[in-house]
């Protein structure tokens, strides 16, 4: 049976949620937890939390144009911690850690949020936004519309779409942002430390 990074299999994460909606009902916090119905959503969670404790690396592959602050940098995402419910990437763009992308299992599918936080921890003014899964996603790619606090916090982005997507059996981690139906931003980043990618042709 295949075992994830964090030392359980799907059946085995099935179970600690169950444990935690047994715990969480019996000290009577109220909770919107999802019923983790076995969804391409639900799918793609899965495979992320397998992919826990692995690190990424690569480039912004668009704009092409080299006059974006993310150019010719580093950008390093480090999958981790993870919860049954939560998994939070901090995201790297050269020395600057500043940047955190969390995705939560909600009651309504997937959330993306962004944290923004200064070199104090404190958070920044432009932080959490994010947005919803949608029904078109899959096992592989899950992409979310902006939603109800991005639009108030930068009402320019209420056309945003990011796009999370693996490929090559997880060690290609993909991240794009498309606004007003155009791409606007775009990232590829492959495994790091994977012996089968490092291995020459």
């Amino acid at each position: 049976m295949k075992t994830s990074i964090t030392g359980l299999d799907w059946t085995g994460r099935a179970i600690a949620r169950s444990c935690l909606l047994t715990l969480i009902a019996a000290t009577g916090i109220a909770t919107t937890l999802p019923t983790f119905a076995n969804d391409p959503a639900n799918r793609f969670f899965d495979s992320l939390q397998q992919l826990c404790g692995a690190r990424f690396e690569g480039a912004m592959t668009f704009p092409a144009d080299g006059l974006d602050d993310f150019a010719g940098k580093l950008l390093v995402a480090e999958i981790g911690p993870c919860s049954p419910v939560e998994i939070r990437i901090p995201f790297a763009v050269g020395e600057d850690t500043s940047r955190t992308w969390i995705i939560s299992h909600t009651s309504t599918g997937l959330q993306l949020q962004h944290d923004h936080r200064h070199a104090d921890g404190k958070e920044d003014a432009i932080s959490m936004y994010g947005g919803m899964s949608g029904p078109e996603g899959s096992a592989d790619t899950q992409s979310f519309s902006a939603d109800a606090h991005t639009i108030e916090l930068i009402p320019e982005a209420a056309t945003n779409i990011w796009t999370i997507s693996l490929g090559d059996n997880g060690n290609t981690l993909t991240y794009s942002l498309q606004r007003h139906g155009n791409p606007r931003f775009e990232a590829q980043l492959r495994r790091a430390g994977n012996p089968q990618l490092d291995r020459e042709p």
